[in-house]
Formats: C-alpha cells, structure tokens, sequence
C-alpha cells in the first residue's frame, strides 16, 4: 500500500506540522516541520523521493 503525501497543516500560529492521512482521512502520522528539516540537512539519503514524500528520501537535482 502506497503512503499519502505529506500535508502541511498549522492547527495554531507558530506550530506548523507535516502530516500524512489515512485510507479514512485520520491523521496517522505527524512531525514538527523545523525538526524535520534540521534532520533532512543532516543526512544524506539512500534513495530518491517523489513529489510530496520529501522526508522518505532526496529529491533529483
């Protein structure tokens, strides 16, 4: 089964979130977006990421 693409979603001013959603629509994972991006700096990735799925891998180019 295939992931959803991440969603930005900001419940409340300063707290933005990366989310991905189920088959139903309930949020099934969720991460801070400035620790997400600091970890993604960090490391080199094994493999190449699709449009939406940045933190599964590098992006081309």
């Amino acid at each position: 089964m295939a992931s959803s693409k991440r969603e930005l979603i900001e419940p409340h001013e300063g707290d933005k979130r990366y989310i991905r959603r189920d088959d139903e629509g309930r949020i099934k994972e969720s991460t801070d977006v400035s620790r997400s991006l600091s970890q993604d700096v960090r490391k080199d990735a094994k493999n190449e990421a699709e449009p939406g799925h940045g933190d599964r891998g590098d992006r081309k180019g």
